[in-house]
């Protein structure tokens, strides 16, 4: 390669040829020796493919990392504070249905007992979700997110090389359906690649042109096969009487048998042509195959017996399926990878790594399962060992104290524990004095300081990740000298706290055990996430959208609050600029004020302007729902960039079937209520002042015959309704 230069190889040479010290005095670092990780795209897959068997099978641990076209597909499908856990991991659900992987990278780790130093071996897939195989609907879609291309683009992302060399794939689930698919085909001889021995119907032939044809072809057929008994008799064989008609029967031999190969009719005259030699020539069968440079062939097949029209016909359709299951295991593609990963069993590493493995189960296993519980434990059954570099940084005081920032994003986290590696121009001899030694190897060239030159890439974030857990384990006392290559690290009792668990959201801290599918409730160490808001309890909180969009959360929060009491809203939290959450104080407060909106919006206008809420409800636009029904709107495949056109989408206008039962009743009270009120209680020559109708509404609103529950009314709310009375 152009980038080996003369020098390049003498420093390596020098690297190699003697082990790392960990002791050194100088405090300058190492010079690094640049050559690129291994790109593998479709045109050297199969060559990589089998190097990687060989590399995972040997390594004590693979480290993984993923680049996608995108991470939420819209603001509100960011996780929030106040998402439940089981919302968290529908909005990862959901990205990773929407996005695709473009990028993948594996870097196996391989302990070296000679030289005491892990050797890595990264390596970086583009794939493409390209649709190799004939299937009916529409094709592959996929969606962009604007920051995350900019991103890539940024670092020098190859998108000619994805989308053009990417590697394809099925899943676990498109291969079992494509399989059904083509064993029913072959069982019901319906798939239009293969011969039906069934029997055709005769359809009347409406055409003219039709006519003259069929009766053309019964002629020619028929002279075809007075022709082979003749030859067989010693008689003189079939001469055509025209060139055109040895361009478009000609005859061979297929399978010891004589035949004719149809050529340059069209589709419709091939199918009557079928429906003559099913109707009127039990001795010939007709059969389409695939020829040597895999076009398709149309055959006449001369069969003496019925025996031996249905074994021909067996053949060509046994043939015929081994070809198609062929094509379907040539589409599997990348996902050879990771039936790899998971048949070996071995411990996948990976850094915050949670829609990471929701996008492997997604692209390469089959549709992810409505909830967490069911993803986390079909999950394990295919990777029963994976760990969260994350976590790890986290909740480790010693690499805390090593880190001495607070900061544990990979980029960061791999500067401070592998500074050797990185070769930070700030790096000093402090730094330099690693626990663990790792060294690259990529195809013939191998180096104990390595730079890649290609930040961002997933095959060497896949390195980076790994070089930290190797870091990490040396910190939490593993000795890899008196490491055996028989003993499996995920099976390590140092390691036993962390295998497995993963940050379903790292904003709020919420940890999920992959091994029994229940989320961490205890601090695994010394991180404290802060809290931006007081307790969440999930059953206070309702989701307001489509009111109007001048209103803010402070004002919000007053409407609600005058009906309510003063501290009867403990938070106000904006989705996006159309929905927000509103947590009370009491869980009776939901099903209050839901009622409470049903009965505004459907009481006289004067009552309902002159009503505090009236300026939240404003526009008739205004929807109110629980929290279950937020995670409903969650839980839908449709994606509206603002949540006010996703719950329209979804088909949920004001959804409150907590309730609803109550306020149909209640709502048929409030109407009898307020005829009876205004017949006889409103005197018809005194128009009141503005301050008597506001208190009259309050009564009406605030009275018993709603059977709102008691906690609705603070004590400033009783004294004004004893003041009214």
């Amino acid at each position: 390669m152009k980038y080996r230069h003369h020098r390049t190889r003498m420093a390596l040479s020098r690297v190699l040829s003697r082990p790392f010290s960990t002791t050194s005095t100088s405090t300058q670092p190492p010079q690094s020796a640049a050559f690129h990780l291994k790109h593998v795209t479709k045109s050297n897959f199969a060559s990589a493919l089998a190097d990687l068997r060989r590399l995972v099978r040997s390594a004590d641990f693979v480290a993984i990392d993923l680049e996608m076209t995108g991470v939420t597909s819209a603001p509100w499908r960011e996780s929030f504070e106040f998402d439940r856990s089981d919302v968290r991991y529908l909005k990862v659900k959901d990205s990773a249905e929407k996005f695709a992987v473009i990028q993948f990278g594996v870097c196996p780790f391989i302990w070296d007992p000679s030289n005491h130093c892990f050797l890595a071996h990264p390596h970086n897939f583009y794939v493409f979700p390209r649709q190799e195989l004939p299937v009916d609907g529409p094709s592959y879609e996929f969606l962009c997110q604007t920051t995350s291309i900019d991103f890539l683009a940024r670092y020098q992302f190859d998108f000619n090389a994805c989308i053009h060399e990417g590697i394809s794939y099925l899943s676990r689930g498109q291969e079992d359906n494509a399989l059904r698919r083509l064993n029913m085909a072959y069982e019901d001889e319906l798939s239009y690649t293969w011969c039906s021995s069934k029997e055709v119907k005769d359809k009347s032939l409406n055409r003219m042109a039709d006519v003259l044809f069929t009766e053309r072809i019964k002629i020619r057929f028929s002279e075809w096969c007075d022709g082979l008994l003749r030859d067989r008799s010693g008689g003189f064989p079939l001469q055509w009487t025209s060139d055109n008609s040895k361009q478009q029967f000609k005859t061979i031999f297929f399978k010891m048998r004589p035949a004719l190969n149809l050529t340059g009719f069209t589709s419709r005259q091939l199918r009557l042509i079928k429906l003559v030699i099913n109707e009127h020539f039990k001795d010939l069968t007709y059969v389409r195959v695939n020829s040597e440079n895999n076009c398709s062939q149309v055959l006449v097949v001369y069969t003496e017996t019925k025996d031996d029209r249905d074994f021909i016909m067996k053949e060509v359709k046994d043939e015929q399926l081994r070809g198609e299951e062929n094509k379907i295991k040539a589409a599997i593609g990348f996902r050879h990878v990771i039936d790899l990963l998971s048949s070996e069993k071995k411990l996948i590493v990976g850094h915050n790594c949670f829609l990471d493995i929701a996008h492997v189960y997604s692209k390469f296993l089959g549709p992810l399962p409505l909830t967490a519980e069911e993803f986390v434990s079909s999950v394990n059954k295919y990777f029963p060992h994976i760990i969260d570099t994350k976590i790890l940084l986290n909740t480790n005081f010693s690499l805390q104290q090593r880190m001495r920032k607070p900061r544990t994003s990979l980029s960061a986290a791999f500067a401070s524990l592998c500074p050797q590696i990185a070769l930070s121009s700030k790096s000093t001899r402090l730094a330099l004095q690693q626990c663990v030694q790792v060294e690259v190897q990529v195809d013939d060239l191998r180096s104990s300081n390595w730079n890649s030159g290609a930040d961002h890439e997933a095959g060497y974030d896949a390195f980076m990740t790994g070089c930290i857990f190797a870091q990490a384990c040396c910190h939490l006392g593993i000795d890899f000298k008196l490491h055996l290559p028989s003993e499996n690290l995920a099976h390590n009792e140092k390691l036993d706290k962390f295998i497995n668990r993963l940050y379903l959201s790292w904003t709020n801290g919420d940890i999920i055990d992959f091994s029994t599918g229940n989320k961490i409730t205890e601090p695994l160490g010394t991180m404290n996430f802060k809290k931006q808001y007081p307790k969440i309890l999930f059953e206070n909180i309702i989701v307001i959208w489509g009111f109007p969009s001048k209103l803010k959360a402070r004002e919000i929060r007053e409407c609600i609050s005058k009906v309510f009491g003063p501290t009867s809203v403990t938070s106000v939290y904006h989705l996006d600029e159309t929905a927000l959450f509103v947590q009370f104080s009491k869980a009776g407060f939901v099903s209050d004020f839901l009622v409470l909106k049903e009965t505004l919006e459907a009481s006289d206008s004067l009552i309902f302007v002159l009503h505090p809420l009236a300026k939240l409800l404003e526009g008739g636009n205004t929807c109110a729902a629980t929290y279950e029904i937020y995670k409903e709107i969650c839980s839908s495949p449709i994606s509206k960039v603002l949540f006010a056109d996703q719950a329209e989408a979804v088909g949920i206008k004001s959804k409150t079937e907590v309730v609803e039962p109550k306020v149909a009743v209640q709502s048929q009270e409030h109407e009898n209520f307020i005829e009876e009120y205004e017949g006889n209680n409103v005197p018809k020559s005194a128009e009141k002042s503005k301050q008597g109708m506001v208190h009259n509404v309050k009564e009406v609103i605030l009275s018993g015959h709603y059977k709102i529950t008691d906690s609705l009314y603070t004590a400033e709310g009783n004294q004004i309704r004893a003041n009214n009375t």
